[in-house]
């Protein structure tokens, strides 16, 4: 052993100055070679031999595991690193040794998880996030038009344009009362957000789950609906307080300057349950609009990706896919304001009004004003709010290591399966 560290000290000087490479190697292998050098053998000469090239790959391997000792773990590859040192824990596997004994046997460590693993609880938590991120932010930013078509919704007679709800309401209010209301909005539709999302992918996979890898594929609008339905039935009733509030400083002057005033006066009027008293239209209005958002914007998307884009999802980059999310989410916003509008009109009439029925709504609206008034300018706040809440979710999504959202992607069952068979 002390005589083959010998030959590798000298090969490391000889071939140093050979080669004319000063100080190219790490210091500690400058360092190590002199070591070796002053330290004579014990009971035996130093042999100085020709080196062979197997001792110039072992002393290229101890200089790249030196040189890799010195980078920080997360700049390694995922490929396993191998190198040497002293109090090392025990290699999982076997490796050979370096030639000459030296440094002592090599082991190999995996690059830490970068990427949450999908259906954990980090998953799910991650999906949560994104959806607080993603509703509460757009639906905030859109109050204004939200504040224009409530008005519009209840007293058509004044608000009669979006354009002239807007002028009446800078002159009455000025230019902050357009954000009045702004709290509850944040407040609201963040628990929504955080609700619906969150466990859409829940039930997406559960279903999935139940119905078996075939029917998934098969029937996969179905469990998109099922989901999203779901999911929609525990949100609103995170939502509902916070709407009758918001709707109530909105359309009524003088009654709250927002939440933290509001709500009190609210329970005092009309107690602690009035404060769901519009949760079944709000089902009504939230479960059909959350069925189409989530159904259509799958099928917009896998469409978007199967005949629109020439490569796969797997070869665009991360810009084009937030792009198409976006796209995808706009279209599918125009259906959803279409199909739920009926009820967002039920809504505000009754949070707006004490004591009203859906039967004085419709009485007062009429069939045909409770499916077309205020539609227009819903149809741009919930296109462009939707496209928006689906890039800021898949944007989040990105971030944290996760695919986004749609896609040629099996179902999660599916996809279940053949990581199964693959790694049978």
């Amino acid at each position: 052993a002390a005589a083959a560290t010998e030959e590798i000290a000298d090969a490391l000087a000889s071939w140093k100055c050979a080669l004319h490479i000063p100080r190219r190697l790490p210091r500690n292998i400058n360092a190590t070679a002199r070591a070796l050098r002053k330290r004579p053998p014990p009971n035996s000469k130093p042999t100085r031999e020709t080196t062979s090239p197997p001792d110039l790959s072992a002393a290229m391997a101890l200089s790249d595991r030196s040189r890799e000792s010195l980078l920080p773990s997360f700049l390694y590859s995922s490929a396993a690193r191998s190198f040497t040192g002293a109090a090392r824990l025990p290699a999982s596997a076997p490796a050979p040794a370096a030639a000459g004994g030296a440094g002592g046997a090599p082991i190999s460590i995996q690059a830490p998880k970068e990427k949450i693993e999908m259906y954990s609880p980090a998953f799910y938590a991650a999906c949560t996030a994104g959806g607080i991120a993603s509703c509460g932010l757009t639906h905030m930013a859109v109050t204004p038009l939200d504040l224009v078509k409530c008005n519009m919704q209840i007293d058509p007679t004044k608000y009669k344009s979006i354009s002239s709800g807007f002028g009446i309401l800078l002159k009455e209010q000025g230019a902050r009362g357009f954000f009045r209301g702004w709290v509850p909005t944040l407040l609201g539709y963040s628990a929504q957000g955080a609700c619906k999302f969150g466990f859409y992918e829940f039930f997406k996979k559960y279903y999935s789950d139940i119905a078996g890898p075939e029917y998934a594929q098969k029937y996969k609008t179905l469990i998109y609906l099922a989901g999203s339905a779901s999911a929609e039935v525990i949100a609103d009733v995170a939502l509902c307080p916070f709407e009758a509030v918001k709707v109530r400083v909105q359309t009524q002057p003088g009654f709250a300057r927002g939440l933290s005033d509001g709500l009190p006066k609210f329970v005092r009027s009309e107690g602690a349950l009035g404060l769901y008293k519009g949760l079944v239209p709000l089902w009504g209005r939230q479960i059909p609009y959350t069925m189409m958002k989530f159904a259509s914007f799958e099928t917009i998307v896998e469409m978007i990706y199967k005949h629109a884009v020439p490569i796969p999802k797997s070869e665009c980059s991360k810009q084009t896919q937030l792009g198409i999310s976006f796209a995808g989410g706009y279209i599918a916003g125009v259906f959803c304001a279409i199909v739920s509008h009926p009820a967002d009109n039920l809504v505000s009439f009754l949070n707006n009004a004490k004591g009203a029925t859906v039967g004085d709504a419709v009485q007062k609206m009429g069939l045909v004003g409770l499916f077309t008034r205020g539609l227009p300018l819903r149809i741009v706040m919930i296109g462009t709010l939707t496209g928006a809440q689906w890039g800021i979710y898949d944007a989040f999504k990105v971030m944290v290591g996760l695919p986004t959202t749609g896609g040629a992607a099996p179902p999660p069952a599916a996809a279940a399966e053949v990581e199964l068979k693959a790694s049978a």
